[in-house]
């Protein structure tokens, strides 16, 4: 099924941008434009952070010596969507998104990657709404480390279909299985449990 760009009129869209610039968010939330609502969340728990952070420092060590670093706290703009990923990977000398002047253009990011946060809105999120629009968008490679997936699981998806808003491809794995991203700037990386921790439910 297609799935159409949630973008409205012109003059609807540029409203949205111009609420969400004039938002006064508070220490300790995030405020993102996905599918065309202004989204504001509490920024994540201390797992989640400890999580991001092992995948950020191991992707530097993947990266060493190449044009591409890891960020956080990033925004990613993608017409009058914007983001902020946990973790993506984009050029060491990146170009700030030339329209917006906030953070950093979609088609500059070939690896997104998010850790999946608690409560039934945050994993729907995640898994559903930044899906579609990171598809939509055309990012390469988007991962997910979600421990609310039974005992925890990686998904790594690629190909997107921009026009469907969804990825072609999909390889899920438990934590405690390795799993590589298979192309771009990451290609080889292993997300493994030194990454993800060990199965929730595991004594």
């Amino acid at each position: 099924m297609t799935v159409l760009d949630p973008g409205g009129p012109p003059e609807l869209d540029q409203a949205l941008w111009q609420a969400w610039e004039a938002l006064e968010i508070h220490e300790g939330f995030r405020a993102e434009i996905i599918e065309g609502f202004i989204e504001v969340w509490r920024t994540g728990l201390l797992v989640q952070a400890r999580t991001a952070n092992r995948l950020r420092d191991a992707l530097s060590g993947h990266l060493a010596g190449s044009l591409y670093v890891p960020y956080q706290c990033m925004y990613v703009v993608h017409r009058h969507s914007v983001w902020i990923p946990d973790v993506l990977i984009a050029l060491r000398d990146a170009d700030e998104d030339d329209t917006h002047d906030v953070g950093i253009r979609a088609s500059a990011v070939p690896v997104i990657a998010e850790v999946v946060a608690p409560g039934q809105d945050a994993i729907a999120r995640d898994r559903i709404r930044k899906r579609r629009a990171y598809a939509r968008a055309g990012i390469p490679v988007y991962v997910l480390i979600d421990d609310h997936d039974l005992r925890g699981t990686v998904t790594v998806l690629t190909a997107p279909r921009p026009a469907d808003a969804a990825y072609a491809a999909e390889h899920r794995v438990p934590y405690g299985t390795d799993i590589a991203i298979p192309e771009g700037p990451a290609k080889g990386f292993v997300i493994d449990a030194s990454i993800t921790g060990a199965p929730r439910d595991a004594t």
